[in-house]
């Protein structure tokens, strides 16, 4: 073999191994993308194909609801335009409130039901998910305090 083709064989053997590693990257970003949507972006219809997905915006007050096993919950995720209704099974957050910001992690059933794997509330007094600071502007002060 003279001397260019090695050369050709070693950046062709590199290239390949180069463009399946970008594949591999790209196959698992593909199954571990997780797309954050507000009541209203759902309503949109812009949850259509997503597997897996979350859910933001306030725990409508008067809708929590604790099923009889202790560990069930369900409740609406709103951000006072539409609602949500969303169940989850497991410990929930300290701070997991009514009138309180919430993240679930998810994906929804055949019923409409949005079935939460993981919840995240509110860290501090001052979270507020970024989609809802405009609406939540526009709302009287009683109805976006917290308790």
């Amino acid at each position: 073999m003279t001397r260019k083709k090695k050369r050709a064989v070693v950046i062709a053997g590199a290239l390949t191994l180069l463009f399946v590693s970008v594949g591999l990257v790209a196959f698992a970003f593909k199954d571990n993308l997780v797309f954050f949507l507000t009541p209203t972006d759902v309503v949109a219809g812009k949850a259509k194909g997503a597997t897996k997905l979350r859910i933001g915006g306030m725990v409508e007050n008067g809708s929590l609801k604790r099923l009889e096993d202790g560990l069930t919950v369900s409740f609406e995720v709103t951000d006072f335009s539409h609602s949500i209704p969303v169940t989850y099974t497991g410990l929930l957050p300290n701070l997991f409130k009514e009138g309180q910001g919430v993240i679930a992690e998810g994906s929804f059933e055949e019923n409409g039901k949005f079935k939460a794997k993981t919840i995240l509330a509110k860290h501090d007094e001052k979270y507020v998910p970024r989609e809802l600071q405009d609406t939540m502007k526009k709302k009287p002060k009683a109805e976006t305090t917290s308790y």
